[in-house]
């Protein structure tokens, strides 16, 4: 049984499992985000668990599969950086990676958004660019964030 689920878990399975696993996630986020069922699964630790069950083991399969101090030069130059996108394995830990980090903030805008009462069409255009672009979706909701508080606040 666990070979057929080693064989299973390939890089690219790997990869559309944890794109198509975080869409309910985006779609309970701008469709209901105070809803128990987006508290359990987008707000808790679960999805978080799952993606970094993703990341360690494909992690655990780059340890032992490549030699990791040549490839993993990244503070080098756009050039080495290049080169560890080019190797499948390390571009699957970068995605797994932007996948969790662009969930936790779109949960964050969600839960943030309430607090100052923030219009729901406005959380739902940060949501999504959040979603497509990570940080730019979050500046807009920095942005639209000041002015309904009326303040900027760099520690909040």
């Amino acid at each position: 049984m666990i070979d057929n689920l080693l064989t299973y878990l390939t890089y690219e399975n790997i990869y559309y499992i944890a794109n198509i696993g975080v869409i309910p996630c985006w779609l309970l986020l701008i469709v209901s985000p105070n809803h128990i069922v987006t508290k359990f699964f987008v707000k808790s630790i679960i999805i978080p668990i799952l993606l970094s069950t993703a990341y360690i083991f494909v992690s655990y399969q780059i340890f032992f599969t490549e030699n990791i101090f040549e490839i993993f030069n990244l503070y080098l130059g756009l050039n080495d950086l290049y080169a560890i996108f080019s190797n499948e394995a390390f571009l699957l830990v970068f995605w797994l990676h932007f996948l969790s980090i662009n969930l936790f903030v779109g949960s964050w805008i969600a839960s943030d958004s309430k607090i100052f009462g923030i219009s729901r069409i406005l959380v739902i255009i940060s949501l999504i660019l959040t979603y497509l672009t990570g940080p730019i979706g979050l500046v807009i909701y920095w942005i639209v964030r000041v002015l309904y508080s009326k303040k900027i606040n760099y520690h909040d």
